[in-house]
């Protein structure tokens, strides 16, 4: 105690109770710690949603209710958000330091005795409420249409929301995130319905749009697993992991228009 009071008072007299900062430069080199955004679905109601998300481990910087289409801020942007776990793109892992996450209210799927997937539907103004956050978001830290990216996309091994049904197009449609060229897919197409590419191709095109896929040319589940997730996203009426004409049409389309 005596010795901690000394080091009070030598401080107190030396003058440097506190530290002073001289900020009339600023660097130009620097940019946003944002790199990506990721959108999720909760599983969950609104209640539910909300107590997983400030109660638990897991959080996200923004959670959007379906009605009325509340955006909820709960993580502040400079903080990091614990909302992708094990995750890869563009070669960059483990994202949750260099994303903001949007979760969504919707729950997923249901499955049926048949065990098939049924699908919640998206409300259209939360669908609005996110269109709006994105592009404050995407101003506010710089980013491009590249930057938007599903969870299913960045770990593509064991998730799938935001799920078929979430409206990716709407989001293309807005200029939020790039879209496979309709003619250019066409003009693909007819030359992948003479002869597909190889798996070692499809892997090729897949890494280069940002998906962490092996690269042994070999068609494993790994590979069908991030295949499903691109058709999901832009290929919603069939996503069955299996490569085909369209697929690769369109694959080729979207990195030769974004590469």
């Amino acid at each position: 105690m005596i010795l901690r009071l000394l080091i009070c008072l030598v401080v107190v007299l030396s003058g440097c109770t506190s530290l002073k900062y001289d900020d009339s430069y600023t660097s130009i080199g620097q940019d946003s710690r944002v790199q990506f955004i990721v959108l999720h679905y909760t599983a969950s109601d609104l209640p539910g949603s909300l107590q997983a998300l400030t109660q638990e481990r897991v959080s996200s910087h923004y959670l959007i209710a379906e009605q009325p289409a509340t955006v909820y801020r709960l993580v502040d942007e400079n903080n990091r958000a614990w909302h992708a776990g094990q995750s890869e793109w563009q070669s960059r892992t483990w994202l949750n330091s260099s994303t903001i996450g949007i979760e969504m209210v919707n729950r997923g799927f249901v499955v049926d005795a048949q065990g098939k997937k049924h699908w919640q539907p998206w409300s259209k103004p939360q669908i609005e409420a996110l269109v709006l956050l994105l592009k404050v978001i995407m101003q506010r830290h710089n980013l491009t249409p590249a930057s938007i990216v599903g969870h299913s996309d960045i770990a593509p091994q064991r998730k799938l929301d935001p799920g078929p049904l979430f409206p990716w197009h709407r989001l293309a449609a807005e200029g939020l995130i790039y879209w496979p060229n309709q003619q250019v897919v066409a003009r693909h197409l007819a030359k992948f319905k003479v002869k597909l590419p190889t798996v070692a191709w499809y892997q090729a095109q897949l890494a280069k749009v940002g998906y962490q896929v092996p690269q042994h040319g070999q068609l494993d589940k790994a590979t069908r697993n991030v295949l499903a997730a691109f058709q999901m996203k832009y290929r919603p009426k069939n996503y069955n992991g299996r490569p085909d004409a369209e697929t690769a049409a369109m694959l080729l389309a979207l990195t030769t228009q974004t590469h």
